[in-house]
């Protein structure tokens, strides 16, 4: 079984020792990891990199369950190591975008946000804040999709993982994934 530090160690490694922050498979064991956790959940069938159409445009996905001819779900998986003023706003802005495309065309999709945070490289904001506890309150934010209130742009489970990758590959804080993936689709 993939635990989150063995994706997290994979990650490191690709991303600080290989320095290959662009590389398209930085975050596969994490992916892997997620399709793992379904499975254990009775999810079977979700994989990596599946094509899911959008009101914009198709896009390839972290991970996706397509079933009976259509996507059900999704989990999008990023990071942010560097240059996080810049970065955290334009993450946000994605997040409500990419969510909104895909539940636009299929609103009963239930999608998922998984972000890697590096907090050693994260600075104090001018209000005096962190940036890391910005963008956890806009993710915040943004989860809890759920009926009623279908609001496309927003996510039904999402995971803010702080990691330290100032002196190796840390985990430093992380909520409880069990309750990620449960919200997928209870």
């Amino acid at each position: 079984m993939i635990t989150l530090q063995d994706a997290v160690d994979d990650f490191y490694r690709i991303t600080v020792v290989q320095m290959k922050t662009q590389s398209p498979n930085r975050l596969s064991m994490l992916a892997d990891m997620c399709v793992e956790q379904l499975e254990i959940r009775g999810v079977f069938g979700a994989a990596k990199e599946i094509s899911v159409p959008g009101i914009g445009r198709s896009k390839n996905w972290d991970v996706a369950w397509p079933t009976n001819g259509r996507v059900r779900l999704g989990i999008s998986l990023k990071s942010i190591l560097k240059n996080i003023a810049g970065t955290v706003p334009n993450r946000i802005d994605d997040l409500a975008g990419e969510m909104a495309n895909v539940q636009l065309l299929s609103p009963e999709i239930a999608t998922g946000y998984i972000a890697l945070f590096n907090s050693a490289e994260s600075k104090l904001r001018q209000d005096g804040g962190q940036w890391i506890d910005f963008f956890r309150d806009a993710v915040d934010r943004l989860t809890g999709r759920d009926a009623p209130a279908w609001a496309a742009g927003m996510v039904e489970a999402s995971a803010v993982i702080e990691v330290d990758f100032s002196s190796g590959s840390q985990v430093v804080v992380s909520p409880d994934m069990s309750v990620f993936f449960g919200g997928l689709y209870t």
